[in-house]
């Protein structure tokens, strides 16, 4: 992974090049821990060979997972990074997917793996944005 800070002003902009094979959960989450964010908001595009998107199936509670285990273009990535009730980073990650026959499909980002590339720009906001869990669905929600 490569990054730099293109921009400094209130909002500092970071660009990453997440690389094939990068699980791209865990680079953000590292990079946000790293770099100390408290509140942050990231788009990207690129393309990964394994992805697993997330409905929230609002009567258990839970998502439902949809893989894909096949190459798809990231059509669209948008998301935020939050700190959770205990202090850890939370991301909270969307996604739309295009397949190889031009359909798209999209939801809540459970896992990607990269390939070939993932370009995000992540924008570092100077406030702190929290996460809190919520009682009746059981999600971490934000509450800025």
């Amino acid at each position: 992974m490569q990054a730099r800070i293109v921009a400094e002003a209130t909002e500092n902009t970071h660009v990453l090049a997440l690389e094939p094979g990068d699980d791209t959960l865990e680079v953000l989450r590292d990079y946000a821990r790293e770099q100390g964010f408290t509140a942050a908001r990231f788009t990207g595009l690129g393309a990964f060979s394994r992805v697993v998107l997330g409905y929230f199936d609002w009567q258990r509670k839970e998502y439902e997972r949809i893989e894909l285990d096949e190459q798809v273009e990231v059509l669209s990535l948008v998301g935020d990074v939050a700190l959770d009730d205990d202090g850890a980073f939370s991301l909270h990650p969307h996604v739309v997917v295009g397949r190889r026959d031009g359909s798209a499909w999209g939801g809540h980002l459970l896992e990607a793996v990269v390939r070939p590339i993932l370009e995000v720009v992540l924008v570092e906001s100077p406030a702190c944005l929290q996460r809190h869990r919520d009682s009746e669905t059981g999600l971490a929600l934000l509450r800025p």
